[in-house]
């Protein structure tokens, strides 16, 4: 008989939380527990659809004998406050994006889990991608040369969604508790660029509403700088409907284009002959059809997140996307923040972890002080 990894789930705030059970019920290997949430309603149904025991107190999931791992997917300012539970109580943590919302959140989580010795995981779906991991083989190898730019488009379209604005999942829009559509989304982005180029050095950008007045941010475009020399945009939305090329990367000796790697490029009707990604060199100057293939929607991409999490715990495996990168990541989104709110180009490291209010608006900005 196959050894089973008990799982718990920290909130079903996150629509994730869904897609990772869902998948988690076709593993031959996982044993869905029980659950938390502060919506009973919401925590109830979810353990009758999953077969979990649910409780309206999360020392009981993080106190149940049987449970080796917890998915923390409640709202985002609460994160540390359940990681930091989950690490007291020993037990494996894959954290749903972004990290937190200060830098001194993501330190004293990192804090936590090194102290007590357990495993910590971002859930992280672009690099569980297999096109995406392709693309890294590629960058990695040198074929393309010396890098110029890197563009990496990572859209959504709920905000044109009344289920979203007005549903249970309107959280995400809410200043103290998400920050804002950027701060959400553009997550994915930023570990991207990190994982594929490295840290970088700096940061310009833009990030405002565009079509919509209810959200702190809808749409956000960021240009990182890297030591090398480099660049890398990202172009981050709420409100793309549709789109198609995801990632570009230019490099003196060839050239990579990824396509449909985004909610808006693949939860639509492909268009004929569609192409996931391919490479142009000096070497074969013509277009390679690299032959991935296209998920048959980004759910599909989000519900790979739990089997890596799974893997370490049942294989005694250190995380691949540790809380370290995590931290990358939020410091990068804060950084943006930073110059879009001054107007300035914004350097790294950044010297304070927190945000503020800004003027009358209520929206929650970061806040970098000397």
């Amino acid at each position: 008989m196959v050894a089973r990894i008990g799982i718990g789930i920290i909130s079903f705030a996150h629509g994730h939380a869904q897609a990772y059970c869902q998948r988690m019920l076709s593993y031959d290997d996982v044993k869905l527990v029980a659950c938390w949430d502060d919506d009973e309603g919401r925590g109830q149904q979810a353990a009758d659809d999953y077969g979990m025991i649910y409780s309206a107190h999360v020392e009981d999931v993080l106190n149940h004998p049987h449970i080796q791992g917890v998915i923390v997917t409640c709202e985002t300012n609460r994160h540390a406050e359940m990681v930091l539970a989950a690490a007291a109580a020993g037990k494996d943590i894959l954290c749903q994006k972004p990290m937190a919302l200060t830098l001194a959140d993501c330190d004293r989580m990192a804090a936590a889990v090194e102290q007590a010795g357990v495993r910590f995981m971002m859930a992280y779906q672009m690099r569980r991608d297999p096109s995406n991991i392709k693309l890294k083989e590629i960058f990695d190898s040198g074929v393309l040369g010396t890098i110029s730019l890197l563009r990496r488009r990572h859209c959504i379209p709920v905000l044109l969604d009344q289920g979203f604005i007005k549903g249970k999942t309107r959280w995400h829009f809410d200043p103290d508790k998400n920050m804002g559509m950027f701060m959400d989304d553009a997550s994915h982005a930023t570990d991207f660029i990190h994982w594929v180029m490295g840290k970088p050095i700096s940061v310009m950008a833009e990030i405002q509403n565009t079509v919509t007045d209810f959200s702190p941010d809808d749409t956000g475009v960021a240009i990182y700088r890297f030591a090398n020399g480099a660049m890398a945009v990202l172009l981050n939305a709420s409100v793309t409907l549709a789109g198609e090329n995801t990632t570009e990367i230019y490099g003196d000796q060839g050239v990579l284009i990824q396509n449909h790697d985004d909610a808006p490029s693949t939860n639509v009707p492909l268009p004929s002959a569609a192409t996931a990604l391919k490479l142009y060199t000096r070497t074969q100057p013509t277009w390679q059809d690299l032959n991935v293939p296209i998920p048959d929607d980004h759910g599909e991409r989000i519900a790979g997140v739990p089997r890596a999490f799974v893997d370490c715990l049942m294989y005694d495996r250190d995380p691949d996307i540790t809380a370290e990168d995590g931290r990358i990541s939020v410091e990068m989104i804060l950084a943006a923040y930073q110059s879009a709110r001054e107007g300035r180009r914004v350097t790294f490291p950044l010297h304070d972890a927190g945000y503020r209010e800004v003027g009358g608006s209520g929206n929650a900005l970061p806040n970098n002080k000397p």
